[in-house]
């Protein structure tokens, strides 16, 4: 598996939600990409749904495939408001 190196901004808002660097990389070990962006700069970005010790995680990376290491951007628990029940899927606006 590449290297996981994780942004200041995710690593303060994992912090903030419960999360650590195992939970993180449990989701990425057993998650699936929901979405994709592969023409982001400077590296291609995906959404992961996966699940770790509390339950299902989304998480946000970008791909830095030159120096085989996946940048973790931010860790969350998808909120049921705003993803439908298999949450891998935006609800639409009212």
């Amino acid at each position: 598996m590449p290297r996981l190196r994780f942004k200041v901004h995710a690593v303060i808002q994992m912090e903030e939600r419960g999360l650590n660097v195992e939970d993180v990389r449990v989701a990425l070990d057993n998650g699936e990409d929901i979405e994709a962006r592969p023409d982001e700069r400077p590296y291609p970005a995906r959404l992961v749904l996966g699940v770790c010790r509390i339950g299902v995680l989304h998480v946000a990376v970008r791909d830095n495939i030159e120096n085989d290491e996946i940048i973790i951007e931010t860790a969350y628990r998808p909120d049921p408001v705003l993803w439908e029940p298999d949450f891998k899927t935006r609800r639409k606006s009212q």
